[in-house]
């Protein structure tokens, strides 16, 4: 069987559909979300503020004013994302419960998708002092892009049985890696190669960020065409007009049924806080190696490509390890290796290639592969006929608490006018998601739940 083929037992055309969701949606993640806007978006702001961009031994101390709020342009992007989340803790219970609902289930997901990519795609016209447009344009853009990850994971219940979910889940985010390399790699050349071709380096990443929004729109074509759509199931008949409103009713009902799984409760809590750091740790790293490490863009890109590299083989390499010694104890494992990373960078020394380019390739061992597990393993622990709906519950509860660290570390950034101290302070989401998890009986809950019991766990 080939690295990257469909396990045995997945029908083959919807494991490639799924899997380019993966590939699709990483041109957002990486380009957008990870390198390019959050810096990019900074240097607007400032600009327009101070008349300058701002660095380590020159930063910009003058306020924007946001409705009547003074915030700092080095800690905007970071307060968008903590304001997209919120609204998402609202926004996305719903969309789940939608989906449970409905036959066509991928057209929602890709529906999504398209509108995302468009704001990712208008980001091109994000210059001058339009600093207010990017900050729009990057709340939708991440709203969609949580709206249609909530249809995304329901869908790997459809397409994987419990023994395959963490390949599958693994090869996905794969293959999403390897659709981050390759796009910034596209960037990477054309940012560091700006003047010969004519272009400012501004120009150059506004073009980069559209091609984020041609890449992610154009590959979802490809699961709208191989993924079935199927009937719900376990769910009440919708009536005429009361869609929305049955579906916040689905809702309490998960959290009601959640609670007489404790166990399922907890690993879902214990998720939220460790993902909530990961989450912040790639949002803010380019930012963090530009404004505090002094690092050009292009170093910047170079680094994150990398990083893409070593995530790909990372993905695989997790799914392996799971296979041997369960997903339970490799993610665990993983939380100590992300403990060890925020402290590491909050010692980096400034302008030194080498140690930064060290702790990126430790990044890339661990990014995906904590998190695909943690989805296949969270599978486990769901009863029986209430799939869907419990990953939409773990979707948008994600959603709902991931702006904590993005608030904390503009917050301590605010406050001390440093970044170091900020990332590690995201040491803590680590922390308190390795104690919850270790607390987790992964065999007392899959029974619990009504499950098969798997060899390994």
């Amino acid at each position: 069987m080939g690295l990257l083929s469909a396990p045995p037992g997945v029908d083959k055309r919807e494991y490639w559909g799924f899997s380019l969701y993966d590939w699709a949606n990483s041109g957002y993640v990486t380009t957008v979300g990870t390198v390019l806007f959050a810096p990019y978006l900074t240097s607007v702001a400032e600009t327009d503020a101070c008349g300058y961009v701002g660095t380590s031994d020159h930063p910009c101390n003058t306020d924007l004013h946001v409705l009547g709020l003074a915030v700092s342009p080095g800690s905007l992007a970071f307060y968008v994302v903590t304001v997209a989340t919120l609204v998402s803790a609202l926004f996305l219970p719903v969309v789940g419960a939608i989906a449970d609902r409905l036959e066509r289930k991928k057209l929602l997901m890709c529906g999504f998708s398209w509108v995302g990519a468009l704001a990712a795609g208008c980001m091109v016209f994000v210059g001058g002092g339009r600093w207010g447009l990017g900050a729009l344009l990057l709340f939708i853009g991440n709203l969609c892009l949580g709206a249609s990850l909530v249809v995304y994971d329901s869908i790997l219940i459809d397409i994987a049985p419990p023994d395959q979910r963490d390949a599958v889940s693994s090869r996905a985010w794969a293959f999403g890696y390897a659709g981050g390399f390759i796009l910034l790699l596209v960037n990477l050349a054309v940012v560091t190669a700006h003047d010969a071709l004519g272009m400012s380096q501004g120009t150059a990443v506004r073009l980069s960020l559209l091609s984020a929004g041609v890449w992610w729109g154009l590959f979802t074509f490809f699961p709208y065409a191989r993924l079935r759509n199927r009937p719900p199931t376990s769910v009440v008949p919708v009536r005429s007009g009361n869609l929305v409103r049955q579906s916040f009713g689905q809702l309490g009902a998960t959290l009601k049924h959640m609670r007489t799984y404790p166990m399922t409760l907890l690993f879902l809590v214990a998720y939220l806080f460790f993902n909530d750091g990961i989450q912040t740790v790639v949002s803010v790293s380019s930012t963090f190696g530009e404004k505090q490490l002094g690092f050009e863009t292009q170093v910047l890109i170079a680094t994150i490509l990398m990083v893409q590299f070593v995530a790909f083989f990372g993905a695989i390499a997790f799914g392996r390890v799971a296979a041997r010694y369960g997903a339970h104890r490799t993610i665990t494992g993983g939380l100590v290796i992300w403990m060890l990373i925020v402290i590491f960078g909050y010692l980096l020394p400034a302008k030194q290639l080498a140690p930064f380019l060290a702790l990126g390739a430790a990044i890339g061992i661990v990014l995906g592969g904590t998190q695909a597990l943690s989805r296949s393993a969270f599978s486990q622990l769901i009863p029986r006929g209430r799939e869907a709906e419990y990953f939409s519950l773990y979707q948008a509860g994600e959603r709902g608490t991931s702006w904590l660290g993005t608030l904390v570390f503009g917050l301590v950034h605010q406050l001390t006018g440093s970044y170091r101290p900020a990332i590690v302070a995201l040491g803590l989401f680590f922390l308190v998601g390795l104690i919850l998890l270790t607390r987790v009986d992964m065999r007392r809950g899959i029974e619990e739940a009504g499950n098969t019991q798997p060899a390994i766990v």
